[in-house]
């Protein structure tokens, strides 16, 4: 579909929609006085048509005319409301097929019945031809259901928003290896993924965040990729919030798939280059040791550990290669446990366990959980689940394991719902 096709073609799938919903409106205000139907009325289409002019509005405006914080809200104002009413829309399908069924089956009964099921078709009729004055009809009760299930995803994401984009949560995990050395038994390392500074619209909440992670006192941080949303520029007013993640054992980072602007039209290649080189800069302001495909080792009472780090490695559909894993694993053969910094988690099955088993644990981040599900518990469920095999938590095939971070902030829609962002606390144990 061209761009001109879908300019006409969502507003007028936005009006059908409006329709649709509007019938249910109508039907069940239609015994509120005249003056409080109007006000409904005015409300509902003046919403609509508000809608449809900011979409104009953001379709035709130029990007830097506003800020990308406030082009965010605009759009999620439009699209939040309408998703919302699409589950409405799912219930009244539901009462127009009981409907058509009702009125397919009035032609095997006497003319009466059909025409009362013709005349009024969203009351039910009973077997005497007459009407119960005295109980909610069965098409009232569904579009009642149909507003209160629209009502619920409206809420939930406008909450998402104000509460459950900065609600982070500190997670314990425990990893007991059978070769960690007595030196780093009781290590603990804080990880963070995903902080996407392009995004964020609550510098104090953020702060706060940092602050939480801080007072977790890890021995050692890592942080795996996905710092900006595409323009090395978006992390400069947030270096000295990150800047103060600090850790007795070093900051290490790798990129993700978004540090490499592939998402942004670059004046030149040259143009697109330098803001990957702007994005490793701002790591290194921070005071973080970014790994580009190499590996470090540590030293913790005398005993020693090897960390490796690559650049973005996906293996999904149309996903970003750019690292290189076996120039970052030469040189650390010999040591008895590797931890991978490796952003993205489909490198895991696709790479990491059949060619590199001696690799303990992977650490990756770039889902985001889908910012929306359900997470309580050994309960668990999101749509990104349906796209990849290892989503959030931690995952273990032999001896190895990945642990893929909800991640620390958001892209897209502004918020999150049920998926909250993630500060994740490990401590290493020796089995």
């Amino acid at each position: 579909m061209n761009r001109a096709a879908f300019l006409f073609a969502l507003p007028a799938f936005m009006l059908l929609i409006d329709w649709y919903v509007w019938q249910a409106i109508k039907t069940l205000s239609r015994s509120a006085s005249e003056s409080t139907q109007r006000i409904i009325t005015i409300i509902f289409w003046g919403f609509t048509v508000l809608s449809l002019l900011l979409y104009v509005v953001l379709q035709y405006m130029p990007p830097d005319s506003i800020g990308k914080n406030t082009r965010t809200f605009l759009w999620a104002s439009i699209a939040i409301p309408y998703f919302s009413k699409i589950f409405a829309v799912l219930i009244l399908f539901i009462d127009d097929l009981g409907r058509l069924f009702r009125w397919v089956v009035s032609f095997f009964y006497k003319p009466e019945v059909r025409e009362a099921v013709v005349e009024n078709t969203r009351e039910t009729i009973a077997p005497n031809g007459t009407t119960p004055s005295d109980a909610i009809s069965r098409s009232d009760f569904l579009m009642k259901t149909a507003l209160v299930v629209g009502a619920v995803p409206l809420v939930g994401f406008t909450w998402g928003i104000l509460s459950g984009a900065h609600d982070y949560r500190v997670r314990r995990i425990k990893l007991p290896m059978k070769n960690l050395p007595s030196g780093f038994n009781g290590m603990t390392i804080a990880q963070i993924s995903d902080i996407h500074t392009g995004s964020f619209f609550n510098r104090t909440a953020v702060r706060g965040g940092v602050d939480l992670l801080l007072k977790q006192k890890p021995d050692l941080v890592f942080f795996t990729g996905d710092l900006v949303n595409s323009r090395a520029e978006e992390v400069n007013e947030f270096i000295n919030i990150f800047d103060k993640v600090k850790a007795p054992l070093g900051v290490y980072s790798t990129l993700g798939n978004h540090d490499y602007g592939k998402y942004v039209a670059w004046p030149s290649a040259q143009a697109e280059r330098q803001n990957v080189l702007n994005v490793v800069a701002a790591h290194k302001q921070m005071g973080w040791n970014i790994m580009m495909d190499e590996n470090k080792i540590l030293e913790q009472n005398g005993d020693k550990i090897a960390l490796i780090g690559v650049q973005n490695l996906g293996f999904g559909p149309a996903a970003l290669r750019a690292g290189n894993l076996a120039k970052a694993y030469s040189g650390v053969e010999d040591y008895p446990v590797k931890l991978l910094l490796s952003h993205d988690p489909t490198h895991w099955d696709a790479e990491v366990r059949p060619k590199y088993p001696d690799i303990d644990v992977q650490f990756s981040g770039h889902t985001h959980g889908a910012q929306f599900g359900v997470d309580l518990g050994d309960v668990r469920w999101s749509p990104a689940q349906y796209f990849y095999k290892q989503w959030a938590g931690l995952y273990q095939e032999g001896d190895q394991r990945l642990y893929v971070n909800r991640g620390y902030g958001y892209i897209g829609y502004p918020g999150r719902v049920g998926i909250l962002p993630e500060i994740t606390i490990f401590e290493l144990i020796k089995a």
